[in-house]
């Protein structure tokens, strides 16, 4: 088990970028909604998700064209593993993976990273793109009631209730 609070109290004393941006908490936050909802059906490792979901973004320096941004995040989870979270390593691996490739447009591979993969571009909706189906790597992914209810979720900027239930976060003003 995940202990949140502290794990995302850590990662966003060591973000660059506002908590509540583009690529922030938000959008962690639906992205592992995203991808429990996909594992629930493919079968991937939760705990993989759940991480490559705090993480994989977390390292940014801007919104636009930020190249090894996903390396960042792994080197950061790296850092957090066996502080902050336990992983054993084939899974670690895993998450590394996921962190690194996940904006390389890969649609093959195991189904944690597939997942993983699928669960960000899910979310593309919160920057006006719908997801292209031809683009996402698992069936699950693919299905018009999976694309509308995430792609409603992205673009209206849903802020998931675990934001601040499990991770002890409020939006205030001006955030």
């Amino acid at each position: 088990m995940i202990e949140w609070r502290p794990l995302i109290a850590a990662i966003l004393r060591e973000s660059p970028r506002p908590a509540w941006g583009l690529h922030g908490v938000p959008h962690w936050a639906r992205v592992l909604e995203n991808g429990l909802r996909l594992a629930s059906e493919t079968g991937a490792d939760v705990r993989v998700i759940g991480l490559f979901a705090v993480f994989h973004d977390c390292r940014r320096v801007n919104d636009d064209r930020d190249p090894g941004h996903g390396a960042r995040g792994a080197e950061l989870a790296g850092s957090c593993r066996g502080r902050l979270f336990a992983l054993p390593d084939p899974e670690f691996a895993l998450l590394t993976e996921a962190c690194i490739g996940h904006t390389d447009g890969r649609t093959e591979g195991d189904v944690t990273l597939r997942t993983c993969w699928d669960a960000d571009r899910l979310d593309l909706g919160r920057v006006g793109i719908r997801p292209d189906p031809r683009r996402l790597c698992t069936e699950a992914a693919k299905r018009p009631d999976i694309l509308g209810w995430a792609e409603g979720r992205a673009a209206a900027g849903f802020i998931p209730e675990r934001v601040r239930r499990d991770w002890g976060l409020e939006r205030g003003p001006g955030a």
